[in-house]
């Protein structure tokens, strides 16, 4: 075999190799997969290494860094492949700051957090942003509505878990208490027992549907094969509120949302009580602007909220949604294009999309 076959036969076992195209890319979603050495250089680099380009031919791969070490290999100067990637660092300093926010007794200011960090405000602000999916300030209101809910189960008084929980007045906690529990202090220390919620069950060609409201809205939409069980579904998710059935006028909330679920382009305006995590409306909120007779993959929804490294958590809030139709997650599909899990049933899913088509 002469050298020039020899050469050509060796970039084309790289050129083939699916991991070539990671290193043409310079794709960071790489780095930590696998790593790749230089023989004409003798060095060893993460994909996403911005050297100049090496020559195929000269390009092999090795599954770890001391892989490429045992080859004979040094790391590369320039992206420090022995070293943690610089995605890595910044969640280590995003995990870091997250723990100050939550040891903090007021919500640091986002200049705080960059002087702790060492960063300028911007950088900090997209950095934390991409790591967590929220902005420093909705993490640090989202960690203090749950020290608030944990203070109201074991506080003397609504007003000591107030301040207990950061609130630095309580004129300032009565603004976002609505948002915060879904209800009134008051209300919620007692377990949601007050709260009043009348539910109703019917018939639907995709099985039995059960709605919800709360005097905020609608706070559950439920489909399955069993009333019994759908019932039981709603008696788990407000185990203190009292639960109201059987009414005559109430019924009809449920032929308009049975009418929505028969022809969907009808639409469906219902005030709505949505409950969930800052992270979980952020989704829940892309999924309701996705159009009827349209589908998003669960990396396009973590792509519009502007975290598209947040597919898992993505699919995660979609199976978390307990208002079918209303928040459409069935309208959310794999990369392929194929139907994944949906709470209700993959073949609810399929109909739901095949009616929405035609409509």
């Amino acid at each position: 075999m002469n050298m020039n076959t020899k050469t050509e036969r060796l970039a084309a076992a790289t050129v083939s190799d699916p991991r070539w195209a990671a290193v043409v890319a310079r794709d960071p979603q790489a780095d930590g997969r696998f790593f790749y050495s230089v023989r004409s250089t003798g060095v060893y680099c993460r994909p996403s290494c911005p050297a100049r380009a090496a020559r195929p031919e000269n390009v092999a791969f090795h599954a770890t860094a001391a892989d490429a070490q045992r080859a004979g290999f040094r790391p590369c100067l320039r992206c420090k492949p022995d070293q943690l990637s610089l995605a890595a660092r910044q969640a280590a300093r995003v995990a870091e700051l997250c723990r100050f926010i939550e040891a903090a007794e007021q919500a640091p200011t986002l200049e705080e957090l960059a002087r702790h960090a060492g960063m300028s405000a911007y950088h900090l602000h997209r950095v934390f942003k991409a790591a967590t999916g929220l902005t420093p300030r909705a993490y640090a209101a989202a960690h203090r509505a749950r020290r608030l809910r944990e203070a109201l189960g074991r506080s003397g008084t609504v007003t000591d878990a107030i301040y207990g929980a950061g609130y630095n007045s309580g004129g300032r906690f009565y603004e976002e208490a609505d948002q915060v529990l879904g209800m009134t202090a008051t209300r919620y220390r007692a377990g949601g027992a007050d709260t009043a919620i009348r539910f109703a069950i019917g018939q639907c060609s995709l099985g039995a549907i059960l709605v919800a409201q709360s005097d905020r809205g609608v706070c559950a939409i439920l489909i399955g094969d069993d009333p019994d069980t759908l019932a039981h579904d709603l008696q788990d998710r407000f185990p203190q509120a009292q639960l109201i059935g059987g009414e005559a006028a109430f019924e009809q909330l449920v032929a308009r949302v049975v009418g929505f679920v028969e022809a969907p382009r009808l639409g469906l305006d219902l005030p709505l009580d949505v409950r969930g995590t800052a992270f979980q409306q952020r989704v829940w909120q892309a999924l309701r602007e996705i159009p009827a007779g349209r589908t998003a993959s669960y990396a396009d929804i973590a792509q519009r909220i502007g975290n598209p490294k947040s597919v898992r958590a993505v699919a995660q809030a979609c199976g978390a949604n307990a208002l079918a139709v209303a928040i459409p997650c069935h309208r959310v599909v794999r990369s392929d294009g194929a139907l994944s899990g949906y709470r209700w049933g993959v073949e609810r899913k399929r109909a739901l999309l095949e009616r929405e088509a035609k409509a």
